[in-house]
């Protein structure tokens, strides 16, 4: 529908609902639950440029509304999503976008080339990000310097639409946001999870191999809202929010604070629906308000 179209770099989405990587798979895992094409974009899982096992178990625990992880980016590499991913998912009638990791910026650089051809993935997300991985991710992603650098690197080898995922792990995530805006970025995506950990007071251990993780789910909302308003006001590229969603209102919350698109994470665990819940939660809303288009509700918080 029209009034649901929004605009990520040259990425046309029919509906600014999207899915979050690592929460989603490759697609094929909700296939008996919903209808793909109903969603604006999937994100999958993240993609590194050499086989990754991930951390040792355990690497996950739930929290008082959300849950920490720590599951290391485990994936079979590039190599592996060109051969056996790609060709299966290629048909969806959706846009499937590649979230790129790294351990260096030669590797982010690498992982990005192997991809840029690609007919059917648009769009890749650079996760500079990752708080649970021993080396590379969230490094690039907390200095300005490092954010830029690696920007400026994959600007150079792809002309597609480049979204770049940001660590809400920072003193100031919209000096982030500016500096990889200024180095090529057609959009930003915020916010990854926070740096967390949990104990087993019985056992007197931390609950994750790892000590500590990221924490996601519904109890970080309010501070990754506050961060998409803040980055809003600087930056003039597109910002896609994430942070706790998990349902129609949380969607609003995060357009009306500066969100051109939306992506639904660990919610997806509780509720494999609650994507194309949340399209058809916001027609309506739409409907109610007498509001002809998504993007006249873009940043339009009143205070």
């Amino acid at each position: 529908m029209d009034r649901l179209k929004v605009n990520i770099g040259k990425l046309e989405l029919r509906n600014p609902v999207m899915t979050a990587s690592g929460t989603f798979g490759y697609g094929d895992e909700f296939t008996d639950f919903i209808d793909l094409s109903r969603l604006g974009g999937i994100f999958v899982k993240g993609t590194t440029l050499e086989p990754r096992q991930g951390n040792d178990y355990p690497r996950m625990a739930e929290t008082a509304s959300g849950m920490l992880n720590s599951v290391g980016l485990q994936n079979k590499g590039v190599d592996y999503f060109l051969s056996d991913i790609y060709p299966r998912i290629k048909e969806y009638d959706t846009h499937m976008i590649v979230n790129v990791n790294g351990s260096t910026l030669e590797d982010y650089v690498a992982c990005t080339e192997a991809l840029a051809d690609l007919d059917k993935i648009p769009a890749i997300e650079l996760n500079i990000s990752c708080p649970n991985v021993k080396e590379g991710g969230m490094i690039f992603g907390i200095s300005c310097t490092s954010a830029a650098n690696l920007v400026k690197a994959v600007r150079k080898v792809y002309d597609k639409t480049l979204i770049v995922k940001l660590s809400p792990n920072v003193t100031d995530i919209a000096e982030i946001a500016l500096a990889v805006e200024a180095e090529g970025a057609d959009s930003v995506s915020l916010v990854n999870t926070f740096l967390g950990m949990a104990i087993d007071a019985e056992k007197r251990k931390p609950k994750l191999s790892t000590v500590t993780g990221g924490l996601s789910g519904p109890c970080i909302k309010p501070i990754a809202l506050r961060m998409v308003w803040q980055v809003y006001k600087a930056v003039k590229i597109p910002i896609i929010g994430m942070g706790g969603i998990s349902n129609w209102k949380d969607a609003i919350e995060f357009i009306l604070a500066g969100s051109q698109a939306i992506q639904v994470g660990t919610y997806n665990f509780i509720n494999p629906t609650v994507s194309v819940e949340i399209v058809d939660g916001i027609l309506e809303y739409m409907d109610r308000h007498n509001i002809d288009s998504i993007n006249d509700l873009v940043g339009k918080l009143d205070y």
